[in-house]
């Protein structure tokens, strides 16, 4: 079965809505929930997730409300957070992650960490049990991919091509996978670009897909209700879990 990852703006509109579409998409296909830390610079994400962000953030959004999301999803839902350093550095690392297991956290996703940096956190998130995801990209070296994935956690963040989320930009994977194969046997997920129409392409040799910009395009639609947007998330959730495994 190929695992579906969904990532989802934390607080955007409100905290409340975050927590009943976090479980709403649990219970229709997603297997891994990516709760996304709104931040003021987020070099990686295009422009619907960056909109998100902003908007979050307008709206009042703080780190705690990212805790209170997590308590109650975290238990029910297997989750992730996803956000840049800063927004974690500033929290108090030798305590952010210990608070974090409790809470039923997972792992934790930071595309601005890189590997050699991550290492000085590595005994604190092995103590701990959770995943400091991994991330591979087309422009890396073989002998990077090696030394990247030998110790990969969970699964391996495969960024689909050089850029940004939300991207359709189509690139034959294929050789790409197989490189990172090689060297682990830590699932490989797929991630930026993938929707319910690239679906069935990323997956190929894959063992999973990440999903950001598709749901975050529905909840920035403001001629849609609350109610509206939840449903329609989930239906997108199930369509492209049953693309990934058809």
């Amino acid at each position: 079965m190929k695992n579906l990852v969904a990532f989802i703006t934390s607080g955007y509109p409100e905290k409340s809505f975050s927590i009943d579409l976090a479980l709403s998409l649990g219970s229709n296909g997603v297997d891994t929930l990516e709760l996304g830390v709104p931040f003021s610079d987020p070099v990686a994400d295009g422009p619907l997730i960056e909109k998100a962000n902003h908007k979050a953030l307008e709206l009042g959004f703080k780190f705690r409300h990212l805790l209170e999301i997590t308590e109650v999803v975290a238990p029910k839902v297997d989750t992730l957070w996803m956000g840049y350093f800063n927004s974690f550095y500033q929290q108090n690392m030798q305590t952010l992650i210990p608070h974090a297991k409790n809470l039923g956290l997972s792992g934790i996703i930071i595309p601005d960490l890189p590997h050699e940096e991550a290492l000085s956190y590595k005994k604190l998130f092995d103590y701990n049990n959770m995943a400091n995801i991994s991330f591979v990209a087309p422009t890396d070296s073989e002998t990077r991919i090696k030394k990247v994935v030998s110790d990969a956690k969970k699964f391996i963040y495969m960024v689909a091509y050089t850029g940004i989320t939300g991207s359709g930009v189509a690139e034959d994977l294929q050789p790409f996978l197989a490189n990172i194969k090689k060297y682990t046997q830590t699932p490989v997920y797929v991630g930026f670009g993938v929707n319910e129409k690239t679906a069935n392409d990323k997956i190929k040799g894959a063992d999973g897909v990440i999903v950001g910009s598709a749901f975050i395009d529905i909840l920035l639609k403001d001629s849609l209700n609350y109610s509206q947007k939840i449903s329609k998330c989930s239906e997108l959730a199930k369509i492209i879990k049953d693309k990934i495994n058809s």
